[in-house]
């Protein structure tokens, strides 16, 4: 489980300063930001696979239709979910899809709960109360469902469930991810720079060193992610999550100076306090466990 931990908080704290590579894309539009992370991931992937000689697994997973069906899924779910987190930060949104991950330990918790059959103690349900209060109150006050922080935590959120019980490992699994939407983006692409519509052509040669970098700065962390979300449970991997949009947020106020007036701090500090109870909850519990043992 330690390896567990260290595997998710590395994971998460790459994912926390993520901005600051995307801002680094001046010039290109999400939608084509997009296609190089899927083009360029599968690239870095397929290094990979070639230096170890690691080839044995795919043939399997091609002629298993149940399991190319679980990872399209899986893969819808993460191109959802890279557009829109692509988007917000264009649109120097940083803390509203900080937001959404905030929230999606919250989801996390309650997919294990009811999917996986996980059992939360009176204390961790009181933790997901006061999250779920912390969002309630941010929804009132912006007057309309947080629509991107919705999309990324229900998205990253049923991910994460189906990558925890994948039968793939996670460089096969994020291989496969990968290979499956390589068709498409890499076809949108090539029409894009063939037709002279890519950001890419105009863009200066840092710029275009940075998009060929979409790979490793996109699979590495994901591949941490999925090390660990198979040697965590669901509910700890959720609560872990807090460091990255805790980058994020930071980010956002000190680097970027997007708007975070007192009221809107009131809803992310209902959401902290349950981060502590949490784990002040987890950490009384093992205490007995111990007393008693």
């Amino acid at each position: 489980m330690q390896t567990g931990i260290l595997y998710a908080l590395a994971a998460y704290l790459l994912w926390g300063l993520l901005p600051l590579f995307l801002k680094q894309l001046h010039g290109i539009p999400p939608t084509e930001v997009l296609l190089h992370r899927m083009v360029w991931s599968l690239v870095f992937l397929g290094a990979i696979l070639a230096v170890r000689r690691h080839w044995s697994w795919l043939r399997g997973a091609l002629r298993n239709r149940a399991l190319l069906a679980r990872f399209a899924a899986s893969a819808l779910l993460l191109a959802i979910n890279w557009f829109t987190y692509i988007w917000a930060v264009n649109a120097n949104r940083v803390i509203d899809a900080s937001l959404g991950y905030f929230i999606n330990p919250l989801i996390s918790v309650l997919l294990g709960v009811v999917l996986l059959r996980e059992r939360l103690r009176v204390g961790q349900w009181l933790a997901v109360a006061v999250a779920a209060a912390g969002v309630a109150w941010l929804t009132w006050l912006a007057g309309q469902l947080p629509w991107i922080a919705l999309t990324l935590a229900l998205s990253f959120g049923f991910y994460g469930l189906l990558r925890k019980t994948a039968q793939l490992g996670a460089l096969e699994g994020l291989s496969l991810e990968t290979l499956i939407f390589f068709p498409i983006a890499g076809g949108a692409l090539a029409w894009l720079l063939g037709s002279g519509q890519a950001g890419f052509d105009s863009a200066s040669g840092w710029v275009q060193f940075l998009c060929l970098m979409a790979g490793p700065f996109t699979a590495v962390p994901l591949l941490l992610f999925a090390a660990g979300a198979r040697r965590l449970p669901l509910s700890l991997l959720g609560i872990l999550q807090y460091s990255g949009p805790t980058v994020q947020l930071l980010l956002g106020i000190f680097l970027w100076h997007e708007p975070f007036g007192g009221a809107k701090a009131l809803g992310f500090a209902l959401i902290w306090a349950a981060l502590a109870l949490y784990t002040l909850e987890g950490w009384w519990a093992s205490r007995m466990r111990v007393a008693a043992g």
